[in-house]
This record gives structure tokens, sequence and C-alpha cells, in this order.
């Protein structure tokens, strides 16, 4: 629909310039490298982009009325007055009309989950159809016989094995060629080298965290320090395995009302342990680190990383929230972590499925234990199940089933969506009468034979050798990099701090003119990340609770999620204020414990996220907004409540 609009309207209103085409750089990067710009050009830069955000889009404006918000027209051409440089992003919408274009056909505004797909729909509907030929050719052919690569064949599902971490990174394991392109597509995309780093594909997030803390020696560096400002449940799983392994967690705080790092505890928590060792060279511990917040968006210093490092710590990076590009300009090499964990969806707006990635450090391999781990996975390619079915069909050795998501997919899935789109269940084989040893799944996933399925593997990739090896074409991978880091990065900006802006604009018709929607963590900022953390009040000044907020846009097409922020420090003025935010997270319970660190995690304020993607237009953040403006009318929870009844639907929960 942009193309549609009248270009000759754009103005430019930024002399300087600095808006559009300045990268985020972090200020410890600064520091570190002296051939950045002075502070003061970047500072007065970002300044420049708050106010103007501020002051040019809905000057001096509020809205009381979800009736009078100006159309999808005239907001997106007050938007390119402001913000001229994102005609510079136009190719991403021609993208993903070509390549997604189901976000359209479907109505849907996908804004419930972070991170970055392998595949484009498009890509998984040629292969859909490629499949839906060759089974329905005669009898006499059997499918996937032709001479395809897999790079025409990219789809896979997963299978679980358990092992031991430290000796799959020491020794290797059985990879087939599949997994070995993939391996080297991923890390290319994320600019990893093979020599300085070892990969391990996980279940998905959780999994690559718990992997860490199983094998992590907390006997010896006994503390765990992390720095997160919402509950997760893979860092969950990652406290609660090192606990029991001898561990001392501890958490960075953030301070109330901005949920900025407690910069002086924190700083603290790093180098008490270090000044009181005898001898240095003996490690506090793990310090984990996400670059910014999933779920508020904030980003923080990468100062921290090199202040733990400096103090004795070895150094986990989450980059699972990390923008598509963003580790083209993270510095890997300046900071080296010892660990470093994102994960990879196969679809967006249509499977948030994937898989984890842990990469190890190779100098940091021999600190680690042994131990059996579970969550390590091989990437199966959908041919060579239909081949391993297909040759065993005749002997009933081999049953291929849909199963249902494993519980660490459960957790994974519920931590970073509540995905409402079609989801589709993988696919798993199940091996019987088999004489190798077989790799036990998690309950629910059924058993896959390793063994085979490596030897079937095996036997096509020494036919696919023949003409050389073959790269998987993972299509988003390529238009992301084709795109590159300034066009991603910029459209986001543009976009999440319309969002901002614009739902600050919305007043309750009172005399107080009460805000509509409080904003947690930052707000209109230059360098601020894709997500947002909120909540919705009425004009009594009550919170809707965001499961309501989230059910409700879900019913006009726009998928949110909801969160739970923790770990939040009240300055003494705040202290009143203190009573009134903080509640008892949803099945926690309000009984007391004689933990007090445990009944003060269980403490925080439970929030509706919207997170953009790079494929995210000004229509979805539009619609947000008029979505949430619909909260304006004091009715409208009754009268969606009657509406959904009278469509014979079931009653939604209050």
């Amino acid at each position: 629909m942009h193309s549609s609009l009248n270009k000759k309207e754009v103005t430019k209103v930024c002399p300087q310039g600095c808006c559009p085409t300045l990268l985020f750089i972090n200020s410890s990067q600064q520091s570190l490298n002296n051939t950045t710009k002075p502070r003061n050009s970047s500072s007065q830069c970002r300044q420049t982009f708050a106010t103007t955000t501020s002051s040019s889009i809905f000057p001096n404006t509020k809205f009381t009325n979800h009736e009078c918000l100006p159309s999808l027209h005239e907001s997106f051409t007050e938007f390119m007055k402001v913000y001229p440089q994102f005609s510079e992003t136009e190719k991403i919408d021609s993208l993903r009309a070509k390549e997604y274009y189901h976000l359209s056909f479907l109505n849907q505004s996908c804004l419930d989950y972070i991170g970055i797909g392998l595949f484009s729909y498009y890509q998984r509907q040629q292969h859909d159809a490629s499949k839906t030929q060759l089974s329905s050719s005669p009898s006499t052919s059997t499918p996937f016989q032709s001479p395809q690569q897999y790079s025409d064949i990219p789809f896979f599902s997963i299978s679980y094995k358990t092992g031991n971490l430290k000796t799959l990174l020491l020794h290797g394991g059985k990879e087939s060629e599949f997994e070995s392109a993939m391996r080297r597509r991923i890390m290319k995309f994320l600019n990893i080298s093979e020599n300085d780093y070892f990969m391990v594909f996980t279940a998905n997030r959780t999994s690559a965290f718990k992997l860490v803390a199983d094998s992590y020696p907390f006997q010896s560096c006994k503390k765990l320090l992390t720095v997160y400002d919402y509950e997760s449940e893979a860092v969950e799983a990652m406290i609660s395995s090192s606990e029991k392994r001898g561990a001392k967690s501890i958490s960075a705080e953030f301070s109330w009302p901005r949920l900025r790092i407690q910069s002086t505890k924190l700083k603290k928590m790093i180098v008490s342990d270090n000044n009181k060792k005898k001898n240095k060279k003996t490690k506090s511990g793990l310090f984990v680190f996400p670059l910014h917040s999933r779920v508020t968006g904030a980003r923080y210093p990468y100062l921290w990383m090199r202040t733990a490092q400096e103090n004795g710590w070895h150094v986990l990076i989450d980059a699972c929230a990390l923008g598509p590009k963003d580790m083209d300009s993270f510095g890997l090499s300046l900071f080296q972590p010892d660990f470093l964990i994102c994960s990879f969806y196969k679809v967006f707006g249509e499977n948030p499925s994937g898989f984890g990635c842990l990469f190890v450090k190779k100098s940091s391999i021999s600190l680690l234990e042994p131990s059996t781990c579970a969550g390590i996975v091989n990437l199966v390619p959908e041919s060579s199940l239909f081949n391993l079915s297909e040759d065993s069909s005749s002997n009933n050795q081999v049953e291929v089933n849909q199963k249902s998501p494993s519980i660490l997919q459960e957790q994974e899935l519920s931590s970073m969506s509540s995905f409402s789109g079609r989801m589709q269940t993988p696919q798993f084989v199940k091996v019987k009468g088999v004489q190798s040893e077989e790799l036990k799944a998690p309950e629910g996933c059924g058993t896959v034979d390793e063994k085979r399925v490596v030897e079937k593997n095996q036997i096509k990739n020494v036919e696919d050798s023949k003409n050389g090896s073959f790269d998987i074409e993972c299509r988003c991978l390529d238009q992301v990099d084709s795109l590159g880091l300034t066009k991603v990065t910029n459209r986001g900006r543009y976009l999440i701090n319309w969002l901002v802006n614009s739902l600050l604009k919305l007043k309750h018709p009172n005399d107080e003119g009460a805000p509509l929607v409080k904003i947690y963590g930052p707000k209109i900022r230059f360098d601020r990340g894709p997500a947002l953390a909120f909540n919705v009040y009425d004009w009594k000044g009550e919170k809707v609770e965001p499961v309501l907020v989230q059910k409700l846009a879900d019913r006009n097409n726009i998928s949110l999620s909801y969160g739970f922020l923790h770990h939040i420090w009240f300055a003494d003025k705040y202290s009143e204020e203190k009573g009134r935010v903080l509640q008892r997270k949803e099945g926690k319970g309000e009984k007391v414990t004689a933990n007090k660190k445990k009944d003060r995690d269980n403490l925080g304020v439970t929030v509706v996220t919207a997170a953009l993607s790079f494929l995210a237009n000004f229509e979805d953040v539009y619609k947000l907004w008029t979505f949430v403006a619909r909260f304006l009318d004091a009715d409208f929870v009754e009268k969606e409540r009657w509406r959904y009844t009278a469509l014979n639907q079931k009653t939604i929960e209050v």
C-alpha cells in the first residue's frame, strides 16, 4: 500500500541528515575504537532524532476518542515528513509483498516474537508444491529420485540425541552434509569464524542455556550473574540447573521507572570477588549478558562485557534478541565471549519453530565438565525422513507420525511467543526393531535412529559431492544480507519510535487527561531496540490485564504477547509507588517463603509486549495504535464480550 501514497507530499525536515544514516554505535565501542565519530557528534544526533520525533509527530495533540484518529493514509504521510529516509527501505515492502504475501492475504500483523527466519514463505510454498508434484507422479517413479540438491529441499525436522557436550566439542560427531551446510550458512550470516568457535545445534533457546549450565564448572567458578529485566524460560532453566550444581545465582537490578541497569550495584557484583582473590587467575563464574532486552527494547552498554572479563568472569552473550544484521556491528573480535547463543525459526509469520545455536569459543572448551546433556539435536532433511520411510515401509520397521512439540519446545514457544497464526507440528521418525543404538528424545517426541539417518545422508552426500559441495538456500537470510544493516536498522528505528510517540498521545477524556498507555523501559530513543513493553489503563486508572489485551488483539488479527518484568529497584522517592506497581506473578501463589531472594524474584509487573521484525511495515504499527486507542471507549471490553457471544463463540475469559 505504500507505493500508492503520494510521494510529492513528503518533505525533508532533518537538515542535519544524521537521523537516517548513522548506525547505532555503542558508547563502549567508542571508547575502544578511536576511529569513531566524536562522542558529542553522536550524542547531538541522537538528541536531534528524539527531539524531532517528539515535536513533529502529532505535535501538541492528544487523542481522546478512537474514532477521531487520522486515517492510515494521513498518518503515513505525516510519518514520511518526519522520516523521509524511510522511502529508502521500500525494497523491504516489495520483498514482503512477493515472498511473504500470506501476511497481506491473512491481514495478519505478527508482533509477538523477535528473531530471524531461515526461509521465506514463498520458498516454503514452492517446496510444498514440488513435493506434491513428485508424490503424485506414477508409482514406478519414486519421489526424490530426481537429481535435486539439498538447496532445493531445505526443510527439515529435528531429532534429539543425548551426549556429552565436551566430548562433542573436542572430538566432533557425525554431521551430515546438510547440517554442515546449514552450520556454514549460519556462521557466515553471523560473521562468526569457524577457526574461533564451535557450533552446536540445540532444540531451542532454552536447551542451549541449559546445556551451558549443565557443563559449566560451577564447583570452582561458583557464581552465575544474569542481566535480564524480564522473566525468561531459558534463563530460569539455566538458573535452576546451575543452583542444583552448587552455583550461587545473582541478578542485576533495573531502576524504576525507566528500567535502566542499576550500574552501581552491578559493578559491585562484578568486581567485589576479584578484589578479594588471592589468585587473580581464578574465575568468579559465568556472566550472562543480553545485548538488549527482547521485551522492553532496552540496549545495554557493551562495556559491561569487558568489565566482567577484566574481573575474572567467563561471558555468555545472549544474541537471540539481536536484529537481523546487528552482528555486523557487534565487534565479536573485540569481546570474544566464551559462549554465544542465538536462535532461528523457519518461516516468519507461519511457523516459529526452528532450533537454537550454541557457540563455544574453542579456547574455552577445556574449562567445561563432562556431563550427559539433553537438548543437542540433529537436523534431519525432509527428504531423509521420506526416503527412510519409503525404504522400510515393506517390513513395517519405520513409522512416520505427527508428534506434538516436546516440553522444551512448549516452554520456548510460551516464553518467546503467543503465536496465533497457523502452527505446524514437526515430523519425527520412529524406528523399530533396529539393532543399532537408538537416540531417545524427550517424552512426546518419539525416537530417531541416528545411525540410519546419518547413513542415508552419507549415501546422498556421496552422490551430491560428485558435483561439488552444495549450499543451502536460506532465502530469508539471503534477503537480509542483500538489504544490509543500514536499511534494516533504520526501518525498525523509525517504526518503533513512531509507535511509542503515538501511543503516548492517547489520553482518557477526563479532567485529568490520564494517559491510556504506560510504557516500560526506553521511550523515544535513537538507539532503542524494536521491542516494546506497555500496559493499558482504563479511565479509573486500573490496569487492563495483559492477557485480555492479547486476546482482543488476536481477534483483530494482531499477534501480541505478554511478559513479566522483574528485578526492579525503587529509589526512596518511589517507595510509595512501589506497593502499587509490583504484583506477584500469576501462578506463584501468595505464600511468602523463607527465601527472600525467591520472594523478590516473584514480584514484578505483567506487561503486554510487541516486537517488530525487519518485515514490519507502517500498517502493522498503525493497526496496533488504532487497536489500543479503542480502549479509550470505556465500554470497549463489554462490547467485545457481547460481540464474541453473539457470534456463538466461547465467551472471552476476563
